[in-house]
């Protein structure tokens, strides 16, 4: 693993029975912490649990909306976002029909081959910028 977890806490969280599930949240979680790498003004990104699910925050800068990855009722495993955001929106502009969604609130997977990195990692950074995003475009 390249990435160490928080906590015994959040790793326990990953420790799913469905193992596709693990297999594509894990992959999810990797996904964000190298767009924080690759992305200097994210910085440093928080692991830690959102009603029982894992979070990551970026309490440095703030420059992003919460991402939680879990599992819904409709699917194996999703990447969740603030509801209220833009982000899943956005990601539906940019890349229609491509993704199930629920609402304006999560992308869902029911294998971890779904995931593509360009364009989740797209949603990702979307994601882990909304708020620079947002006041970028309100200087405008």
């Amino acid at each position: 693993m390249r990435y160490p977890f928080a906590s015994q806490q959040v790793e326990t969280a990953y420790d799913l029975p469905d193992s596709v599930a693990r297999e594509g949240l894990l992959l999810l979680r990797e996904m964000i912490f190298d767009m924080a790498k690759a992305r200097p003004e994210i910085g440093q990104i928080e692991e830690t649990l959102r009603w029982g699910q894992p979070a990551y925050l970026t309490p440095q800068t703030k420059s992003g909306t919460t991402v939680r990855l879990g599992v819904p009722k409709s699917a194996r495993f999703a990447l969740f976002v603030h509801c209220q955001s833009r982000v899943i929106p956005d990601y539906l502009e940019a890349y229609p029909m491509w993704d199930r969604v629920d609402g304006t609130r999560a992308v869902l997977f029911d294998h971890a081959t779904e995931i593509e990195p360009l364009r989740h990692g797209w949603l990702l950074e979307q994601a882990l910028t909304y708020r620079l995003r947002k006041k970028t475009a309100a200087k405008k």
